[in-house]
């Protein structure tokens, strides 16, 4: 694979080493000779990457070409979005604040040079926020804050016509080892497609145990799919994979959103998807969709400051008060009297402008049918804790000191209305794979939420369907891969 280190004039970069072509970004964008080349890494150091600017056309195109551009146009467009800065900071805050501990001005700025700063002690924030923003040449912009926090304000490419003369040596140096180990995955020869599975082993309560998730990669492999366990350090290699498939528990503000968002931009398939993230995990959001369908749910009701007695009202006691981004029992509460409404919805509404009331519906067990592109994948039955009024009992640390036990049920031997409402509820979110929560009082079947990124253990959600349950699952993501790649 040939490298390409694209500038607006080559006089930008007079450095010249083995390996690399030096490319003028007008030459690169219009020689068919570099439109026909079948593969490329793309090292874009123009001077600008303004939108519709040479630089921006120049990762714009090299993705196009079926080239690696470096940096792409979803990093271009991630360094301007402030969100995306804050959750940058918010995710390195620990080794920012070590990093920059000495340094007595209120504004400091961080020369990265292919993850690496000439300061020696600086390497591990630098390389960490390459990964996380794989500009060749970058630099942060940190301030410090009143109570002595830093945090990074924002990110800026360095243009190769930039570096200052006496960094020159260094960065030659930072770019031939950064050259020497960029050699391209080779994918083995029984492999058709790439996979990435995004996993943490040290998650306490991940959707998946790590039996689990060897039977996912042995599943994957037996259809083809050279699968690798990825982490959020691994966010610039996405565009090195087929598929992304997500095993950490998701959120909005977190990297697992960032990286469904960036595959799903580099055209990846990608379960979940940004936007069953963003629906799912979002409980307020889920509720006004399945009331405004008429999807049977308990009487709830959206709650905001002022209107607490309007629960108490219509849901009586007691009733249930969830945070938007609840999972796992976490964020949900019961409450018994007015007094106890009251503390509890002013703790909540401290981290959210609206919060979710529901009437309690005390049942021995609560329904979940695993959803997957529009079919029923299983069945299961999670029973109570001993005592407790939910599947997992929590002390007031948050620490699990219980759980209920776990039946999985054969999809044609389940109530045919919990698989029906399971189905009408999920199709409403899209047709990626989802953890449907039911409960049933008689005749009647409610949907108590809709969960992107459900839980697979092993002995639990696959106690039917044994091995199959992960080779169904794989064998969805490589038909999407099949049918994206026309083949």
């Amino acid at each position: 694979m040939r490298i390409l280190i694209v500038v607006n004039s080559q006089k930008d970069w007079p450095l010249r080493f083995e390996g690399a072509d030096v490319v003028a970004a007008k030459e690169y964008i219009t020689d068919p000779s570099y439109s026909e080349l079948k593969a490329a890494k793309v090292f874009n150091l123009c001077r600008s990457y303004r939108y519709q600017s040479l630089g921006y056309y120049v990762s714009l195109l090299a993705s196009a070409r079926g080239h690696k551009p470096f940096p792409d146009v979803t990093t271009i467009q991630d360094m301007k979005t402030q969100s995306i800065i804050r959750v940058a900071s918010d995710e390195l805050d620990g080794l920012i604040q070590s990093s920059l501990a000495p340094i007595q001005s209120p504004e400091f700025v961080l020369s990265i040079y292919f993850g690496r700063n000439l300061a020696r002690r600086h390497d591990p924030l630098s390389h960490h926020l390459f990964k996380l923003f794989p500009l060749p040449c970058l630099r942060a912009y940190f301030e410090h804050k009143k109570k002595g926090q830093w945090f990074l304000r924002g990110i800026r490419p360095i243009a190769a016509s930039e570096i200052p003369d006496e960094h020159r040596d260094f960065v030659i140096e930072a770019a031939k080892d950064f050259f020497a180990k960029a050699a391209p995955r080779r994918r083995r020869a029984a492999f058709r497609f790439d996979l990435a599975m995004l996993y943490d082993p040290e998650e306490k309560e991940a959707p998946s145990d790590p039996r689990a998730i060897k039977k996912f990669v042995k599943a994957a492999e037996s259809l083809g799919l050279e699968t690798e366990l990825i982490g959020k350090e691994d966010y610039a290699r996405l565009a090195e994979f087929d598929a992304l498939f997500i095993r950490e528990t998701t959120s909005v503000n977190h990297h697992t959103y960032r990286f469904a968002r960036r595959a799903a931009a580099e055209g990846l398939v990608v379960l979940d998807d940004p936007e069953s993230i963003l629906k799912c995990t979002n409980k307020v959001f889920l509720a006004e969709l399945l009331m405004k369908k008429k999807i049977p749910v308990p009487d709830t009701v959206i709650l905001q400051r002022d209107n607490a007695e309007t629960a108490a009202r219509l849901l009586g006691f007691p009733l249930i008060l969830k945070r938007p981004d609840s999972s796992f029992s976490q964020g949900v509460v019961k409450v018994k009297n007015v007094q106890e409404l009251a503390v509890s919805l002013r703790a909540m509404l401290e981290k959210s402008e609206l919060v979710i009331g529901q009437k309690f519906m005390p049942t021995d067990y609560d329904w979940r049918v695993g959803v997957l592109d529009r079919k029923p994948l299983y069945a299961c039955k999670y029973f109570m804790a001993g005592g407790h009024w939910q599947i997992i009992k929590r002390d007031p640390l948050g620490k699990i000191t219980g759980e209920g036990m776990s039946e999985c049920v054969a999809v044609d031997e389940a109530p045919k209305a919990i698989i029906r409402t399971a189905l009408r509820a999920a199709n409403l979110v899209g047709d990626g794979f989802y953890g449907v929560d039911l409960k049933q009082t008689g005749r009647h079947v409610y949907v108590i939420e809709v969960n992107d990124n459900p839980s697979i253990d092993a002995g639990v959600e696959d106690e039917i369907l044994k091995d199959e349950l992960y080779r169904q699952i794989m064998s969805v993501i490589l038909e999407r891969i099949e049918r994206k790649k026309g083949r």
